[in-house]
């Protein structure tokens, strides 16, 4: 066969690949590889065998080639082939022997004469060597070697920044803590060009720095792909709009606690893109907050429908249940979602928490654990065990879980809340005030109804400290955020009455009656109310006669 016919089939077997064609591209490359026996066509060969899912056949075939000892993108197929057959060993036998270090940075392979591809100026190709490390990464988690996988995937993202799997690897495992992310994005070296996707990676990572800073890497986002849009306004218009970003912003809206505002954005993403799991996920963690579960029950059916092997689907299932309060169902729905995959983090807390909730401490305390165990980068088991501890009155184990939570992730707003709970069980009414304030400095400009119990707390904390003023100003406060609070005009009750206020005590008493009228405190208060008030109002004259 003559050259250009060779070449003529080369460009065959390359168009059956581009329109899925996997039978016919496998028939041709075989035939192609048995005219040139050239290194080349036999890689064609086996990429069309692999893309057609005969794994054990191409990695036959690639190791038949002596060029695999030699040649990095034989040896990374053919490892990908055993990754595909589950061969997890074997697979990083092929990979080779390597080292890394604690912050992610390869030692030299004892491997002699490889043979490095040259791109041939083909700069928007992804380093070959970061798809190593994130294929080893890849087989030691699935070997349950966490410590090596957490090194390898962050490897894969020093070696080439466009290695997005292995970043994703990282973020959504909750393999590293809100510091070590903020490190290693520091430490990739991001092209000049590429300034934009430095940007986006830092959306995408943990979110709980204060909102103002939040908000800046939003917009600054924002304007990259304006000013790149001057040249090509349709990646402007991509860029800003795109869903993935948009699903960020909506993870910053769910940790802020505006749900609502959560809810609205997945609702409309999910209309452009029904299948986008993260939005999916998001979505769903949000009606499960809003109690939308109708919205629920509609999203685990057609998760079910489409996606019966993925864990989200049977944690949809969970979250409807959790929401109609019937939690035993959604257990076992919890409990599925772990057991086909185990390394996702949501079910695992849904489990803990459905367990919580009905004060089941111990089988709660054994899923906020594993979850802990598996995610160590994800403080939420930390917290949660801590709050399963102050339940239980014990007061300073659950600071110690608190401070755990805090060493993971320190600027999350509901941790520093949980330790000014705490300080004030524990009578440290200065710390406990401290930590309050400490709260709600992460909202400079406007907080929401879910933060009106830790306005309240602050108000409880000045009283202790006989700051009565200053009690009375975030009492008020509070009440605007939310109205159905007892405790709250309790409060401001109760702090009227010690200044002899008696009228305004008397008035707040008869609210709080208003929205729990078994209450015992305010009910004894109040009478001790108007009693005072009745002798104030007596002329110790008349009194006495």
């Amino acid at each position: 066969m003559r050259e250009e016919e060779v070449e003529k089939m080369r460009g065959v077997v390359r168009d059956c690949v581009s329109k899925h064609l996997y039978s016919s591209a496998i028939f041709f490359a075989d035939k192609v590889a048995a005219f040139t026996n050239d290194p080349a066509d036999i890689y064609m060969q086996a990429q069309a065998l692999f893309l057609g899912r005969h794994f054990r056949r191409a990695f036959h075939l690639l190791n038949a080639s002596k060029i695999v000892l030699h040649d990095l993108r034989f040896r990374y197929l053919a490892a990908k082939c055993l990754e595909e057959l589950k061969e997890w060993d074997q697979c990083l036998l092929m990979l080779g022997e390597a080292k890394v270090d604690e912050q992610g940075n390869v030692c030299e392979t004892k491997v002699d004469n490889i043979i490095y591809p040259d791109k041939d100026g083909e700069d928007h190709e992804i380093n070959i060597s970061s798809a190593i490390c994130f294929l080893r990464g890849k087989a030691y988690e699935a070997l349950e070697n966490r410590t090596q996988a957490l090194l390898w995937y962050k490897a894969a993202v020093k070696a080439d920044p466009l290695c997005y799997e292995a970043l994703e690897c990282l973020i959504d495992n909750h393999m590293l803590t809100s510091e070590e992310e903020i490190n290693l994005h520091s430490s990739v070296q991001f092209g000049p060009e590429d300034e934009w996707l430095s940007l986006f990676y830092s959306c995408l990572m943990k979110k709980y720095d204060k909102e103002n800073v939040v908000e800046l890497k939003f917009r600054e986002l924002e304007r990259e792909g304006y000013d790149y849009g001057q040249s090509d306004p349709s990646f402007a218009h991509t860029l800003k709009n795109n869903t993935d970003l948009l699903v960020s912003k909506a993870e910053y809206y769910h940790q802020c606690g505006e749900d609502q505002k959560c809810f609205e954005l997945t609702s409309m993403l999910l209309e452009k893109d029904p299948f986008h799991m993260k939005c999916t996920l998001v979505h769903i963690v949000a009606a499960t907050e809003l109690g939308h579960s109708n919205e629920l029950y509609l999203m685990a059916c057609n998760l079910v429908k489409d996606y019966p092997q993925k864990a989200l689907s049977w944690f949809a299932v969970g979250c409807y249940y959790y929401c109609i309060k019937k939690y035993d169902q959604s257990r076992r729905y919890f409990s599925k979602a772990t057991t086909l995959d185990g390394t996702f983090p949501p079910a695992w807390i849904g489990y803990g928490n459905a367990y919580a909730v009905q004060e089941e401490g111990d089988q709660a305390m054994t899923a906020y654990r594993t979850a802990a165990r598996l995610f160590p980068g994800c403080h939420l088991p930390a917290l949660y065990i801590g709050m399963e501890y102050m339940r239980t009155h014990s007061f300073k184990l659950a600071e110690q879980f608190f401070l755990q939570a805090k060493s993971i992730c320190p600027s999350d707003p509901l941790v520093n809340n949980e330790l000014g709970v705490v300080a004030y069980h524990m009578k440290e009414y200065n710390k406990a005030a401290w930590w309050f304030e400490k709260t709600l400095a992460h909202f400079p400009s406007s907080l929401n109804e879910i933060w009106e119990p830790t306005v309240a707390n602050l108000a409880h904390a000045y009283r202790k400290l006989k700051m009565f003023n200053e009690a009375i100003q975030n009492y008020e406060k509070a009440l605007t955020l939310s109205t159905k609070s007892v405790s709250t005009y309790a409060g401001l009750a109760y702090t009227y009455h010690l200044q002899d206020n008696f009228t305004a005590a008397i008035t707040y008493y008869h609210k709080a009656l208003w929205l729990k009228p078994d209450d015992q405190f305010c009910t004894e208060m109040l009478s001790s109310a108007l009693v005072d008030e009745c002798h104030r109002g007596v002329d110790p004259k008349l009194e006495y006669r």
